[in-house]
């Protein structure tokens, strides 16, 4: 695809600024929604729908004597529903708080347009390529020499006419550009995009195909096979393995994983290990979600000391989050 235009809009979830995990140097993250991917351990579940989420953060909600809950007024599919009244985290006064009954829910977000205290708030929001060029622009003379820009998600590959453009003006523009990429896209985007992306951070969940689509819904041949065509065209890559006890962390997939990462040979700058941790369990509680591992306990610094070593010992740069 030939980029037509800069006016086109892609559909985020955050921009974050002063970012220090997605890729070298400080960094400003723009976060794209929707994935092709359900990653049984993923800590960002706004970023799997491409259309908006209601969240709803239940401290935030003041209670029906101070804001006349409105929300409840909007909502016409009756998904709003009053609490018994308790006590306020503050004082002695009584707050008559909602909840949301997803089965209802038609995720309108009327509630959201008119709630005072943004307890219920709409995750997502249209940004064009230009406002989140002058967003990222802002950032300049943070970036210094090894910073810039890293377009993320859910997967960006999949608002691909947006981030091809924005990766466009960003190089154009003289800051650099990282994409973040589960690597399940057409090979031929990934050529397309190539010429804009200072470093590719890919990620590599796991070297048995079945068990890939076992714990994020699809298959790994597409994602292997394009780490090699990035690699065999000039591309230069971050290998992301997240580390999950139970589901991936076994040292014969992660000597698979690091035997992969090897035959990609100079276009690998960095293995990057990411230990589990739960940190995004709260995000599913704000989407009425359910979490699904809440039986795996991150992994041990002894045990990712061992995991590194299977990757240093083939001569590959590695490093733990």
């Amino acid at each position: 695809m030939t980029p037509k235009t800069e006016n086109v809009t892609g559909r985020i979830y955050d921009i974050q600024g002063f970012a220090v995990h997605d890729g070298p140097g400080v960094r400003t993250t723009v976060f794209l929604k929707g994935c092709p991917l359900r990653c049984l351990w993923c800590h960002s579940p706004e970023s799997q729908r491409s259309e908006y989420d209601l969240s709803y953060l239940a401290v935030k909600c003041v209670g029906k004597e101070l804001c006349g809950a409105p929300c409840v007024g909007v909502c016409q599919s009756g998904a709003l529903i009053e609490c018994e009244p308790e006590k306020a985290v503050t004082g002695d006064r009584m707050v008559t708080k909602v909840k949301v009954d997803r089965e209802r829910c038609a995720e309108c977000l009327r509630c959201a347009g008119v709630c005072p205290s943004k307890a219920l708030s709409a995750s997502g929001r249209e940004i064009s390529v230009e406002e989140a060029y002058t967003r990222i622009n802002k950032d300049r003379f943070v970036f210094k020499k090894d910073g810039g820009a890293t377009i993320s998600g859910g997967e960006p590959m999949g608002q691909f006419e947006f981030t091809l453009n924005l990766a466009r003006k960003l190089k154009e523009n003289g800051i650099g550009v990282c994409l973040d990429t589960t690597g399940y896209a057409p090979p031929e985007q990934f050529l397309e995009i190539l010429e804009y992306i200072d470093l590719f951070l890919y990620d590599i969940k796991h070297m048995d195909s079945k068990k890939h689509r076992s714990f994020t819904g699809v298959p790994n041949e597409l994602i292997l096979s394009n780490a090699r065509l990035l690699a065999e065209n000039g591309a230069s890559l971050q290998i992301r393995v997240p580390v999950i006890p139970k589901l991936n962390a076994g040292m014969e997939n992660l000597e698979q994983t690091a035997d992969f990462c090897a035959r990609l040979g100079g276009a690998v700058k960095l293995v990057q290990l990411l230990p589990y941790h739960s940190m995004g369990r709260s995000k599913y509680a704000r989407l009425g979600q359910p979490y699904r591992l809440s039986n795996v306990e991150p992994p041990d610094e002894a045990f990712m000391e061992r995991a590194l070593e299977v990757f240093l010992s083939r001569g590959l740069p590695g490093k733990i989050r």
